[in-house]
């Protein structure tokens, strides 16, 4: 017969290691970006359902954590690149074009952030562009210069030595779940050269 005590430390150290494994679980969930519910067309990338009621626990709880307000459902998508067409990281070293046309949206912007989400400052003090102000091409596409250098036409600073991403905003827009994100032809990330 087992020893009430002994039945209690073994109970104790039982349900200690339960919640550190729960906890570092779900803690190293967390620190990641957002892990469920990808959806990827070309180099990007957007989570349709993180600003509905149908996200996932673990995207609402990433929210909460970083204070991000996703854009509902009926507002708009968001795409992530944190990589040129090629799968290549994207550099503050190196320069970029995104070249096409964004889906049917009433207004887009594109924004860089640095690697920890925030915006860079530059001489220019400009940060994004918007569907209203940008330069295009006769047949309707445009050609944004993204990097460090000052370039002719749409340039979009980046004041960073390393890796940033690129959130491309689509506000108001016909595109919305999972099948339609993946049938995008979105605008291609061609990597230039670097420093």
């Amino acid at each position: 017969m087992r020893h009430p005590f002994r039945f209690l430390v073994d109970l104790t150290v039982g349900l200690a290691i339960a919640c550190l494994v729960g906890f570092g679980s779900a803690a190293l969930v967390l620190d990641r970006d957002r892990p469920f519910g990808a959806v990827t067309a070309g180099a990007w990338s957007a989570w349709p359902a993180s600003g509905s009621p149908d996200a996932d626990p673990y995207t609402k709880a990433m929210q909460a954590r970083s204070g991000e307000v996703p854009l509902g459902a009926g507002e708009g998508l968001i795409f992530i690149a944190e990589a040129d067409d090629a799968g290549t990281p994207l550099s503050g070293r190196c320069s970029y074009r995104i070249v096409g046309q964004t889906p049917a949206a009433r207004l887009w912007t594109l924004t860089a952030y640095d690697a920890e989400g925030h915006l860079m400052d530059n001489a220019v003090r400009r940060t994004s562009f918007h569907s209203r102000e940008i330069l295009r091409e006769a047949d309707g596409r445009f050609v944004i210069a993204i990097g460090p250098e000052a370039e002719p036409g749409n340039w979009l600073p980046v004041a960073t030595g390393g890796s940033f991403r690129l959130l491309l905003r689509l506000y108001d827009t016909p595109v919305g779940s999972g099948s339609d994100v993946r049938d995008l032809v979105m605008p291609r990330i061609e990597r230039g050269e670097c420093r």
